[in-house]
């Protein structure tokens, strides 16, 4: 097979989440351990960072793997999912896979795939673990897909865990209760490995504190740790901030910087705090990481990692901005980023997918907007029609679209040059216009 023929047949033979839903998890970490025991348990091979979360997630894994790069270090990354190529899931320095390393890796182990008959998620793991042992990383960022507990990058054992926030998402495969979610991602804590909590309060709090209480591993919440004093959107890509240190720790640096970051979206806020913990936290373990390193990789994260989809403009006359945000939480940070900009009127292509229970999200949309329905082109998306329906009980008003690009189009013809066009509520939505 050539790699369009490798990619369609993991594609094809294997149970995806993307595309199937929750029929497609394997609930525990067999599949995993036996591919990478095959392998020779690459994954031990190397050092890492475990990060899980309900949002942000991807935006700290790709800032953490930014500023290592910027300080000399040859640096891995794993994350989920692609939005136009299977190769940005896994990146050496900022650079995909090569096409040639996953037709082999697939050649190779095509017998084993179908002997143990893993899911894609499984397999890719597998794939990303192997080829970094290959190429000698000093680190790599790994990314959870889906929960913590029993996903199946949770074989690592970490110099570091990371949790973002926890929020409401997958309720029927993580549960329906906040403390519930947090336990699941709280999986990834390990004996004795330090833990940073991007942020949490009251119960879900609690179960953090539970949890590296029982592991003896040390709990740092960086919402505690740091206030961002100032921001300042420098230009449509680029924003400004100072950040001070407001609990004291082991870290010799600066207790205030000033950092410039690419990624503009206002809910980055919170994921520098996160961010910047996890960066005192492996400073401290021996990673020579300067604030200039901190500075120069926060200022060119899309560039060094290929990070998209992060509140990206991706046209002008009328402004179009993309965002990945998808569930309750991410949907508020979207519209309060909006708040940002000066518009006539809001035009927002929406498409979402049908094993989510989505009132809450669009309860949350404005009424004032003009929405262009669309579907997104997998099996799990919602029709286009339904979403259209759905909505309009609500009082959301607009028209249904056969596809992401007839929505596009139908919204770049219908918007003045001084109205905003906004494209979201899936991020394979967001894959099809990028």
């Amino acid at each position: 097979m050539d790699y369009i023929q490798t990619v369609e047949y993991l594609y094809s033979r294997l149970p995806m989440f993307s595309r199937q839903g929750a029929s497609a998890i394997k609930k525990d970490l067999h599949n995993t351990v036996l591919l990478c025991e095959n392998l020779g348990n690459p994954h031990s091979k190397f050092e890492t960072i475990h990060v899980a979360g309900t949002n942000g997630k991807g935006s700290v894994s790709h800032m953490l793997a930014s500023v290592l790069q910027q300080a000399g270090y040859k640096t891995g990354l794993y994350t989920s999912p692609h939005l136009r190529d299977f190769r940005e899931r896994i990146r050496i320095n900022g650079e995909m896979i090569p096409e040639e390393t996953v037709v082999s890796f697939v050649h190779k182990q095509q017998g084993l795939i179908e002997k143990v008959d893993p899911s894609f998620f499984e397999v890719t793991v597998a794939m990303a673990f192997d080829y970094f042992a290959r190429q000698k990383v000093d680190i790599a960022i790994i990314e959870t897909g889906l929960g913590g507990r029993l996903d199946s990058t949770n074989i690592i054992r970490p110099i570091l865990s990371v949790i973002t926030n926890i929020g409401f998402d997958h309720v029927a495969i993580l549960g329906d209760t906040l403390p519930q979610i947090a336990g699941e991602k709280a999986g990834i804590i390990k004996s004795g490995i330090p833990v940073v909590i991007g942020e949490a309060i009251g119960e879900v709090k609690q179960v953090f504190i539970e949890k590296a209480a029982l592991e003896q591993s040390p709990i740092y919440f960086a919402f505690e740790e740091w206030a961002v004093d100032t921001e300042e959107q420098v230009s449509k890509d680029l924003l400004q901030l100072q950040v001070t240190k407001i609990v004291s720790s082991a870290s010799t640096e600066e207790t205030s910087i000033k950092l410039c970051l690419d990624l503009t979206g206002s809910y980055q806020i919170k994921n520098i705090k996160t961010v910047l913990s996890a960066i005192d936290v492996i400073r401290n373990y021996g990673f020579n990481i300067t604030n200039r390193h901190l500075y120069s990789g926060l200022k060119q994260v899309t560039k060094l990692t290929g990070l998209m989809g992060r509140w990206q403009t991706i046209g002008d006359n009328p402004r179009t901005i993309c965002d990945t945000g998808h569930n309750e939480d991410g949907i508020r940070e979207v519209l309060n980023n909006l708040k940002r900009f000066d518009y006539q009127q809001l035009h927002f292509v929406i498409g979402m997918v049908k094993d989510k229970d989505i009132n809450k999200v669009l309860s949350l949309l404005p009424k004032q907007a003009i929405y262009y329905f669309c579907a997104p082109d997998i099996e799990r998306a919602k029709p286009a029609v339904s979403l259209k329906e759905e909505a309009l009980a609500i009082g959301l008003n607009g028209e249904a679209y056969k596809s992401v690009p007839e929505a596009l189009l139908a919204a770049r013809e219908g918007a003045a040059i001084e109205d905003l066009i906004l494209v979201g509520g899936s991020t394979f939505v967001v894959a099809e216009v990028i």
